[in-house]
C-alpha cells in the first residue's frame, strides 16, 4: 500500500479550498461551459460523493464484505437543492472529513487495505481501490472547476 496515497487524500481539503478561493456568489451559480454543472453544483456534488466514499470506506474496514450501493449523481443535483446549499459550509465539511478519516486511515496496518466490499454495479472493490477512487474523483472534478474559473476570468 502506497501511504502517500493517504496524504493526497488528506490534502485534497486544502486543494478543494483553494480552487473555489476568491468566487462570489454570481461566479458559482454560472454555468461558464454549457451543458454541465455550475461550480456551486459540482462542489456539493464533491462533498456528497465524498462523504459516501468516506462510509464505504468505513464499511470496508469495520464488516465483512459489505454491499457499497451505488448513487445517481444526477439525480443528487436535481433533487437535493444543491444551488441552496452553502459552499463554504461544504468545502469546511469537505476539508474535515478528510483530515479526519485520514487519521483512520493512517491507523490501519496495509493488510487492512485489501479488505473488499461488494459495489452494486462494480463488483468486489478493495478498500485501497476506494481510497484511489476518492483521489481521483476530486482531481478530476477540479479540473473542470479550474475550467470553468479560466472561463469566467479567474
Amino acid at each position: 500500500m502506497d501511504r502517500a496515497l493517504i496524504d493526497q487524500y488528506e490534502k485534497g481539503g486544502d486543494d478543494l479550498k483553494m480552487a473555489v478561493r476568491g468566487l462570489d456568489r454570481q461566479d458559482l451559480v454560472a454555468f461558464p461551459v454549457s451543458g454541465r454543472w455550475s461550480i456551486q453544483q459540482l462542489v456539493i456534488h464533491l462533498l456528497d460523493s465524498d462523504l459516501i466514499l468516506a462510509d464505504r470506506m468505513k464499511c470496508v474496514i469495520a464488516e465483512e464484505n459489505p454491499k457499497l450501493m451505488a448513487f445517481d449523481e444526477n439525480r443528487f443535483v436535481k433533487f437535493l437543492h444543491y444551488d441552496e446549499q452553502s459552499i463554504d459550509d461544504a468545502v469546511t465539511i469537505f476539508e474535515l472529513s478528510r483530515r479526519n478519516f485520514a487519521k483512520v486511515l493512517k491507523e490501519l496496518p496495509d493488510s487492512s487495505f485489501d479488505r473488499v466490499g461488494t459495489h452494486s454495479e462494480r463488483g468486489q472493490m478493495k478498500l485501497s481501490d476506494l481510497l484511489a477512487g476518492a483521489v481521483n474523483h476530486l482531481k478530476h472534478h477540479l479540473k473542470f472547476l479550474v475550467e470553468k474559473r479560466q472561463k469566467l476570468g479567474k
